[in-house]
């Protein structure tokens, strides 16, 4: 069984999160696996933590996605923080500073980093969250969380099927203005209409989708020029 922390690991793991616990207990109690424990009852593992770290980490990731989006819809905003707070960017983090070397496991728990495990070190990023938020507060661990995940806000895999989000991002940071889209016709009967939409700028060559709603059609426009201009490979983009 992989016993405590000690002084040497327990600074190191602070320097990676950037943060220093007061007290080393909520941080232990973060990172044992129950494989780790003599009795089945004992209650110093990670479990509860990660339930409190996940909340603490979608206050902080709904407000950073507030501020650095000011003016995305609710829409947009939900599909970055489902991105931003799920397991597999959670586990990303915990494998980015090296969490599996501080895990506290028995002998029962093999292949820590294995992607079998991935969900575990998810778990234990999440219980870690919960752990500075305990001994430092909200500050301290919305510093922490930000940190971590400031780096991960535009990524494409955050907004990746809303392309329409990506294109318009893309098109100021290589400033060719703001997409426009445009109907050009709708047809097909009432109840199964068939739309279809240009998208053009100023200064590019535009492209055409079709949906059977006007917001399918814009998302498969904005798609196609993504796209082509590299920005999306095709096998990324299934919406």
């Amino acid at each position: 069984m992989n016993k405590g922390i000690g002084k040497a690991e327990r600074s190191e793991l602070e320097q990676r999160l950037g943060y220093t616990f007061s007290s080393p207990e909520y941080m232990i109690k973060a990172l044992t696996h129950a494989s780790a424990l003599r009795k089945s009852r004992d209650n110093y593992q990670y479990e509860r933590l990660e339930f409190l770290g996940d909340r603490v980490l979608g206050l902080v990731i709904s407000e950073l996605l507030f501020e650095t989006f000011p003016e995305a819809e609710e829409g947009e905003l939900s599909l970055r923080l489902n991105a931003l707070v799920s397991g597999k960017t959670c586990a990303l983090i915990a494998d980015e500073i090296g969490l599996h070397e501080f895990i506290r496991t028995g002998t029962d728990v093999k292949h820590l980093k294995s992607k079998r495990m991935q969900g575990v070190r998810g778990d234990v990023m999440e219980a870690l969250i919960a752990a500075v938020y305990l001994d430092g507060g909200l500050d301290a661990a919305g510093t922490t969380i930000r940190k971590l995940w400031q780096d991960r806000l535009f990524l494409a895999d955050a907004a990746r099927h809303d392309s329409k989000t990506a294109l318009q991002e893309w098109a100021h940071a290589k400033k060719h203005g703001t997409p426009h889209y445009r109907l050009v016709e709708q047809t097909g009967p009432d109840h199964d209409p068939l739309f279809t939409v240009n998208v053009v700028f100023d200064d590019m060559k535009g492209s055409e989708g079709k949906g059977r709603s006007k917001r399918s059609a814009e998302q498969s426009a904005a798609r196609k020029i993504l796209e082509r201009e590299g920005v999306w490979q095709r096998e990324e983009t299934q919406e």
